[in-house]
């Protein structure tokens, strides 16, 4: 793999996107876009961050025979809240399954994020999966790629969020939340968090 594919895979890995790569090694969106093309190569200084950031040596972004460490294969550890997340950006798409007053609820859903320690949705707490999720926490995430064929599942307990954090970085990602979830009045818009039971990728 090139320095370009393994920087590309291990950014996606952890759910970040170039925008916020860019951002967080203050470079345009463009260096990154270039750097993952092979049409350019990061400085020094840049190298040093990138794998801090990405959590690799230095050796392996730069040899292009070392194709272990952070690799991008994930059937001998179990999969983070990164690995999920980057997953289902990928989908574009996942399905949330919730279960309040004994009856299971089934929907699709567009908006997550991960900081490592969870994965994190966004809702309307004037939907009915706002009250489910507060009446019973238990949760499944699913969601299948049509290109490579391979499906995700993730099982875990969902509790609101609140930390400004979270709630800065899932606007950043998703700006019509506030077109679609605020208004001069009230904002509607809750985050919940995803503490992962199960995860799988088949």
């Amino acid at each position: 793999m090139t320095m370009g594919e393994k920087l590309a895979a291990l950014r996606k890995k952890k759910g970040i996107t170039q925008e916020k790569l860019a951002e967080l090694l203050k470079v345009s969106r463009q260096s990154v876009s270039r750097w993952e093309m092979d049409a350019a190569f990061p400085e020094t200084e840049k190298l040093i961050r990138l794998s801090r950031l990405l959590e690799c040596s230095i050796d392996f972004l730069l040899d292009e025979d070392m194709v272990q460490e952070q690799e991008i294969r994930k059937g001998d550890r179990e999969l983070s809240a990164g690995d999920c997340s980057a997953f289902i950006r990928e989908c574009g798409y996942f399905f949330l399954a919730t279960a309040a007053a004994g009856r299971p609820a089934l929907r699709p859903m567009g908006m997550i994020y991960s900081d490592e320690k969870a994965l994190y949705l966004v809702t309307d707490k004037r939907k009915k999966v706002y009250k489910e999720l507060m009446e019973n926490p238990l949760a499944e995430l699913a969601s299948y790629n049509l290109y490579s064929g391979r499906w995700i599942r993730i099982r875990g307990r969902a509790q609101a969020e609140s930390a400004q954090e979270v709630r800065g970085a899932m606007l950043e990602l998703y700006p019509m939340i506030r077109q679609e979830y605020v208004n001069e009045n009230e904002i509607y818009f809750v985050i919940f968090r995803l503490a992962i039971e199960e995860a799988e990728i088949r």
